[in-house]
């Protein structure tokens, strides 16, 4: 079965882990839903990024929230390009599937959306 890359972003009001993991927790509950995503032994691994001025909490946290126990996860930060968009949570979910790359819905939420205004996005 082909492996397929999922991205997704969202932005948050300021740097407050409740305000990041619940965002998280948004973007992710969208990608699954989106792409029909309802098993998480279909999730291969999924990495994060923050923007340099997130530090209160893990972003995968919020993936364990929903129940990723077994779901290989990683945080990092994003490089810090000058004039970058602040307060940026993204993600790059693998997933495991039988849909062609065309049929992959990437998500681009709140601000975010601005990322890739040539997504698609479940807004």
């Amino acid at each position: 079965m082909p492996v397929r890359g999922i991205r997704g972003a969202i932005t948050v009001e300021r740097d407050d882990s409740q305000c990041i993991l619940s965002a998280t927790e948004e973007l992710l509950q969208a990608i699954l839903r989106e792409n029909t995503i309802e098993n998480d032994d279909d999730i291969v691994s999924a990495i994060f990024t923050t923007t340099a001025d997130l530090t209160s909490t893990f972003p995968a946290e919020a993936a364990r929230r929903l129940g990723m126990s077994q779901v290989p996860l990683l945080c990092s930060t994003e490089i810090p390009v000058q004039g970058s968009m602040p307060l940026c949570i993204r993600v790059l979910l693998h997933i495991n599937t039988e849909k062609k790359q065309a049929e992959i819905r990437h998500i681009y939420l709140r601000e975010a959306a601005r990322l890739r205004p040539d997504m698609t996005s479940a807004q």
